[in-house]
């Protein structure tokens, strides 16, 4: 079996996001910055961390035991392999019904993708963002 780590186990680190964040050079980095507060402020049981080389937010709330390769607990994750674009991946973005087509890519694995250019596009769909990440946190119930 996998090792638990703080993604799985659902305990938020914000200071290694701070210092992860202060030490990015990424030409966006205020976006990631931008996207990083409005995701948090979404839902209290929203967490963080730094996990496949990049901050990653995930719920901190009680669940039944599950097997970590489906992380159950994972909502979505930077991407900063691009130099003029901050994409928030979705691993389970396919269980989402998104009806504005926010999410983009159709993958076998179920992930989906956003892509950001700037902060005022972030801001033109912060509704459509917040909306899937509702669900996302709902689909936990489940």
């Amino acid at each position: 079996m996998k090792k638990e780590t703080d993604l799985t186990t659902g305990i938020s680190q914000p200071a290694m996001v701070d210092e992860f964040i202060s030490n990015l050079k990424h030409p966006m980095v205020d976006v990631i910055k931008y996207l990083r507060s409005f995701i948090l402020r979404i839902n209290k049981t929203i967490g963080e961390g730094i996990y496949w080389n990049a901050p990653t937010f995930y719920y901190t709330g009680k669940m039944k035991p599950f097997n970590p390769k489906k992380y159950k607990r994972y909502i979505v994750g930077f991407n900063f392999f691009k130099q003029d674009t901050v994409r928030l991946v979705f691993l389970r973005g396919a269980d989402v019904k998104d009806t504005t087509g926010l999410l983009e890519g159709d993958y076998k694995d179920g992930r989906r993708i956003i892509s950001y250019k700037g902060i005022p596009e972030v801001k033109k769909t912060e509704a459509a963002l917040k909306k899937i990440i509702k669900q996302l946190l709902k689909l936990l119930d489940k």
